[in-house]
């Protein structure tokens, strides 16, 4: 097995220039699919038309993010004022103070009226200097009703008859359903446009992953065989976050067997382990969620037997005291991936 020295492996041995499948989302890899090019325009629209909402909904790891730091990458700030907030469950005035702050302006006014006016004087500022604002909000469908409300009245902010604030929501499928709602429908009535991006084909998968590597300089080394490819899309479904996950572990294990070629029973081996792995975490789970029950169920056992009430009582709150630290790291273990920074990663 070669032995490297230094952060990079693979990519030393293989002649890359850098991390072809990182999972952080980096504008410098965008890979502009049919779904992504379309989203892309609506974004566009949305910038040229300067008001209301444009909605962008997709799966987990479809490249949201990705898409929105390749826009910001573009926009030109003599021109519009972007700012991108991600939202963890924030309730309307927690929503208005984050606003404020991703704007630059300070949030520290406790009463509301004094920070939506601060909020409005700052956009006014704007006109003046021919600039736009524009806000873009991930992770959108953890948005409280009265959070995304709250949106909707700082979109009325006019000068005139120009609108001060656009504002973009991306965030998963969740958040179509959301906007669904009775309580949305003046929101809805202010949506330019919304797009669903969905998972990549076949073709574009293949196109993907050889994008990503000739980024970094990829030459051929290692090579990857139809079969692969086809494997690869069979296990990720066309989402780039999942093909970044597999391929990083396939030139790894490439790496490490100093191969040449990754073909279809390569591909085949690493999703073993992958499933293995998270089978082993599952049954973890499942173990300690186990445990806290028997535990309960030893200790109602024995509290019938016992006399006394006091001691019962006591013994009763060790025991689930004893419970939730069990408890806490199992639902650790099968919780979704946090929302907080998902934004940092596309």
């Amino acid at each position: 097995m070669p032995i490297l020295s230094g952060e990079r492996v693979y990519e030393t041995y293989y002649g890359l220039t850098d991390k072809p499948f990182q999972l952080n989302p980096d504008p410098a890899f965008y890979f502009a699919s049919r779904g992504h090019k379309r989203a892309f325009a609506y974004l566009q629209y949305g910038l040229h038309q300067g008001e209301g909402f444009i909605i962008i909904t997709g799966e987990v790891g479809a490249g949201k993010t990705t898409l929105i730091r390749n826009l910001l990458e573009q926009i030109d700030p003599k021109q519009l004022v972007a700012a991108q907030l991600v939202s963890t469950q924030l309730d309307a005035d927690d929503l208005l103070r984050a606003v404020a702050t991703a704007f630059g302006l300070p949030a520290n006014a406790s009463d509301k009226a004094r920070l939506l006016a601060e909020l409005e004087a700052f956009l006014v500022s704007l006109v003046p200097q021919r600039k736009r604002a524009l806000l873009i909000v991930d992770e959108a469908q953890h948005l409280s009703g009265r959070a995304v409300e709250e949106l909707r009245m700082l979109s009325n902010f006019q000068l005139g008859n120009q609108g001060l604030l656009q504002s973009f929501l991306v965030g998963q499928p969740e958040l179509r359903t959301i906007m669904q709602g009775p309580q949305m429908q003046q929101l809805r009535q202010r949506v330019m446009a919304s797009y669903h991006l969905g998972p990549m084909d076949k073709a574009e998968t293949q196109a993907y992953i050889e994008h990503r590597l000739r980024h970094v300089g990829w030459r051929d080394d290692p090579t990857f065989d139809k079969g692969a490819f086809d494997a690869i899309f069979a296990f990720s479904a066309g989402i780039p976050r999942q093909i970044n996950t597999l391929c990083n572990r396939l030139l790894l294990a490439a790496y490490l067997s100093e191969k040449h070629t990754i073909d279809a029973e390569h591909v085949e081996a690493i999703v073993a382990e992958i499933a293995i792995e998270l089978s082993g975490l599952n049954v973890a789970a499942q173990e300690q969620t186990a445990s806290a029950t028997s535990s309960i169920e030893d200790f109602l056992e024995d509290a019938t037997s016992a006399f006394g009430l006091e001691p019962r009582v006591a013994r009763l709150e060790r025991a689930m005291s004893s419970v939730v630290k069990l408890l806490q790291p199992a639902a650790r273990s099968d919780a979704p991936e946090s929302s907080a920074n998902r934004t940092r990663k596309g």
